[in-house]
């Protein structure tokens, strides 16, 4: 157990975690605890060699999400609009028995933003409340409360042409508990998949493009490119507004989770990727290129200590 890691709490992008957490109400599982849930924090991927995110090699939310509900005792009906119409169709038929969880969509169309024209092709979760004549209003978990949305902008971030993974117009209504489960439950519930998570590495397709790695080999690589690419710009953006931030806060909850159940040598070592990871930001941020990489250096020989650990505790 690291007795220096303390949980954290405070704002960050976590939105599909916090956009259920909405939708389960009272007995909801916390937002940390359904992100622990989708084994988002058991991992790191560099898709086609060139774009970072710190969860596991071919997962996505869609994936993590249908895991959380399991683990935390839910069922949700998936619907997936054919077409604009349909899917119009088909919330406005929904929202009839209550608020509908939508995502992802695009967040570059979102214009309650201040910077959405600069977000195309981000994904994102919401919490949609009711459509009144054109407009939509939305609970919007980046920090726009009950938010309304010309209904024509809301459609095209629905239809998420940017969005790498999922389908069009995907939304979940339905939510019903069928188990009930402590928190403890939930986390030790999601134990196995995120073991299988872990284990995931190039020899595993899942759809991603030629150049893609996982864990060690991504830490490295992504080490590499920044020091070859100066920061490359794009990339400096992608890691300094986005997945460092959900990244190590993911990791900062995973080892909170972990200590309530009494895996500490697991927590350990989570809350030292939390710490790497965390320590990214500022030297990204200040184009401090050396403290960067030799941060993603010590990250890449955590994995298989966590994968250890992981299998005997």
């Amino acid at each position: 157990m690291d007795p220096s890691h303390i949980q954290y709490i405070g704002s960050g992008p976590y939105c599909y975690a916090n956009s259920l957490a909405m939708m389960l109400g009272k007995a909801a599982p916390s937002p940390a605890v359904i992100e622990f849930a989708t084994s988002s924090s058991f991992g790191m991927q560099l898709i086609g060699g060139e774009l970072p995110f710190f969860d596991p090699y071919g997962w996505d939310p869609t994936k993590g999400i249908d895991a959380a509900l399991e683990a935390a005792g839910w069922t949700s009906t998936l619907v997936v609009g054919r077409d604009a119409d349909d899917a119009l169709s088909h919330l406005r038929q929904a929202l009839e028995n209550g608020p509908v969880f939508v995502g992802p969509v695009d967040m570059g169309h979102l214009r309650c933003h201040p910077d959405h024209r600069s977000l195309d092709g981000a994904d994102h979760y919401l919490v949609v409340l009711r459509i009144f004549g054109d407009w939509v209003e939305l609970h919007d978990p980046h920090g726009y409360p009950y938010a309304t949305l010309p209904l024509r902008n809301f459609m095209d971030a629905w239809r998420a042409a940017g969005i790498a993974y999922g389908e069009p117009y995907m939304m979940r209504t339905g939510f019903r508990q069928v188990e009930e489960y402590s928190e403890e439950d939930v986390i030790q519930r999601s134990l196995d998949s995120a073991r299988r998570w872990l284990a995931m590495h190039g020899e595993h397709e899942h759809g991603l493009p030629p150049g893609s790695v996982a864990n060690r080999m991504a830490a490295e690589t992504l080490a590499l490119r920044i020091l070859n690419s100066n920061l490359d710009p794009g990339l400096r953006d992608h890691l300094v507004h986005f997945a460092v931030r959900v990244g190590a806060r993911r990791l900062a909850d995973a080892s909170t989770c972990l200590t309530r159940i009494g895996y500490h040598e697991v927590a350990s070592i989570m809350a030292r990727q939390a710490r790497l990871v965390g320590s990214l930001q500022c030297s990204l941020v200040e184009g401090d290129i050396p403290t960067a990489v030799e941060a993603l250096r010590t990250l890449a020989g955590t994995y298989e200590q966590l994968s250890v650990a992981l299998e005997e505790e």
